[in-house]
């Protein structure tokens, strides 16, 4: 932690740049319409924006006499950085993630590869065997499909390993949560304990069994210990520096807090800042007292902005908590969470649209993807012009509420990792004959929704080239199955990169600051070690970021200058 932010104090010292260009690259980006464009150098200017693309065939440029004399033999830009040939790109956008839980999900205990309950529970006991004193063992990433359990764990799970400490442990997907006996007792929940709206808590015999999942989860996290400002500026400088490390250069951070803003605020004021943020306040109340009346503006050279409100209407499909219209397949008598009427949804979604925020609602199953398109429909007709109304996931969908995607500017914000990690739960979830409008990308296009693409990480890794991958072959790492899942919804190579770069950019108001390397964008971009257009998705899947450059200057280095930014280019 120490060693973290005397990197960023050290990084404040950084100075200003000056005119230069970025040479000798293997430059390539997407467009907007499915093509994209070569190019061999960016040049930059001292406001870290680009000015032009150099197109391959053109000459390098040269001074006229009157500029050489006027020059006295100085060089045509301040400074210049030759890459070698290799291969320049835009940097990723990730248009759905959570920032800060993917920096406390480093510093704490990870499930996530665990292949069965027998190995969780070996990796708990080893954890608290390394962290005796801690009273609270925390931690995330279980997954009882993937461990082939057929159920949900149990309190009594984990009370074999807990040997005294309290535990709580959230599911992959943030909407449930796994206590042993010992958390349960510290949060005051017992048999005569009501579930709250908008979530349940699984029993045994009456009592509660340890799984409490979307809104019932608040049960148990009000018990918990919360962390310092200093832990919380460790876990955003760990955020970061993964987040650079995989390329992506901006997110859209969905369900920001207030202590969440503060941390962000305290890395922008000491410039340790590197990472763009998009931010969506976690509610109303949060966007009102961080922006007043409206969005903030953009602070701290671009970086950082609460433009937007995050609202959930229903929970995930692993925790049988996305609300449908027809029961689950495999749970007859469930038809998920509703977490607010329409009249509630309305009124909410009002509440920021008339301080000119951007709505991002959560939507999973069909039941709460059609409410949230019913009322954007009812507000659209008071809240007029530009508004971008993004619904967050999107996953099952009504085929004959397709079409209203594409009414209203409406912005279908999907994650492709998604539909390859959930596609064995989803077919178990629904059955065959309900997934004609599941994770249904190419739909989302025809019927003229804009794509923004995203990981939603930390359910799924900050993996920009799985989720571009996954985008046009729907296909796992392992490359199945043959021939994609559902392949009439792929979309192309081309289209997948948009949606992950200007695409993603477009859907947080952001596309004049940065996202496509064009002219009077900040020059955010990768330095990677293979062209990317000229392989198979295994090999897309193996490209190494080397080099991570934001606003025309170095923030990250494999090998690196830093862990959490880098000095300047020069």
């Amino acid at each position: 932690m120490r060693r973290a932010l005397a990197i960023a104090l050290m990084l404040a010292a950084v100075p200003a740049g000056a005119d230069g260009i970025v040479d000798n690259v293997n430059g390539i980006a997407p467009t907007a319409d499915g093509r994209v464009v070569r190019f061999k150098a960016v040049l930059i200017d001292k406001d870290g924006r680009v000015t032009r693309l150099v197109p391959p065939g053109e000459a390098p440029p040269k001074l006229s006499r009157k500029e050489l004399k006027k020059n006295a033999g100085k060089p045509l830009y301040d400074w210049r950085v030759d890459m070698g040939g290799k291969t320049l790109l835009p940097g990723f956008i990730d248009a759905h993630g959570h920032v800060m839980g993917l920096g406390f999900g480093v510093l704490s205990l990870d499930l996530s590869m665990t292949k069965s309950l027998g190995e969780a529970k070996s990796r708990i006991a080893a954890y608290i065997a390394a962290n005796p004193d801690r009273k609270w063992i925390q931690g995330r990433g279980w997954n009882q499909e993937a461990w082939g359990l057929g159920r949900f764990p149990t309190a009594a799970d984990l009370d074999d390993v807990a040997q005294g400490h309290a535990i709580w442990l959230e599911r992959a997907d943030g909407h449930a949560g796994w206590a042993n006996s010992v958390a349960m007792r510290e949060a005051g929940v017992t048999a005569s304990t009501p579930a709250p709206a908008g979530g349940r808590i699984e029993k045994s015999g009456g009592a509660p069994s340890g799984v409490f999942v979307d809104a019932a989860m608040q049960l148990i996290e009000k018990a918990l210990p919360q962390p310092l400002p200093k832990e919380r500026d460790a876990a955003f400088l760990e955020a970061q520096r993964v987040l650079l490390s995989n390329g992506v250069t901006a997110v859209a951070d969905m369900g920001t807090t207030l202590d969440d803003w503060l941390s962000y605020r305290r890395m922008g004021d000491i410039n340790a800042l590197r990472v763009r943020i998009m931010s969506y306040a976690a509610g109303t109340e949060t966007a009102s007292r961080v922006g007043g009346k409206g969005p903030t503006p953009w602070l701290y050279a671009d970086r950082l902005r609460m433009g937007g409100v995050k609202i959930y209407v229903d929970g995930a499909l692993g925790s049988r908590g996305a609300a449908l219209k027809a029961p689950y397949a495999d749970a007859p008598g469930e038809k998920g969470l509703a977490f607010l009427t329409d009249t509630q949804l309305q009124n909410q979604m009002s509440r920021a649209a008339m301080d000119n925020f951007q709505l991002a609602v959560h939507a999973i199953g069909d039941r709460a993807n059609a409410q949230t398109l019913d009322a954007i429909q009812v507000l659209s007709e008071t809240y007029t012009g530009d508004r971008r109304w993004r619904i967050e996931h999107a996953q099952v969908v009504d085929p004959a509420d397709l079409k209203s995607f594409g009414k209203f500017g409406t912005i279908a914000s999907m994650q492709p990792t998604h539909a390859t990690g959930d596609r064995t739960m989803a077919e178990a979830r629904l059955g065959p004959a309900r997934l004609a409008g599941a994770y249904a990308w190419r739909s989302m296009l025809a019927n003229g929704a804009r794509l923004a693409f995203g990981s939603d990480f930390p359910v799924e890794k900050p993996d920009p080239w799985a989720g571009w991958a996954a985008g046009y072959t729907r296909q796992d790492a392992a490359g199945q199955p043959a021939g994609g899942w559902r392949p009439e919804e792929a979309v192309t190579r081309e289209q997948a990169w948009w949606a992950f770069t200007g695409g993603a950019a477009y859907a947080g108001f952001a596309e004049k600051q940065f996202g496509n390397l064009a002219p009077g964008q900040k020059a955010d971009f990768i330095i990677v070690d293979r062209d990317p257009l000229a392989g198979d998705a295994a090999a897309l899947r193996a490209t190494r970021v080397e080099q991570t450059w934001i606003g025309g200057e170095k923030a990250w280095s494999r090998g690196g200058e830093a862990a959490n930014g880098a000095p300047p280019r020069r």
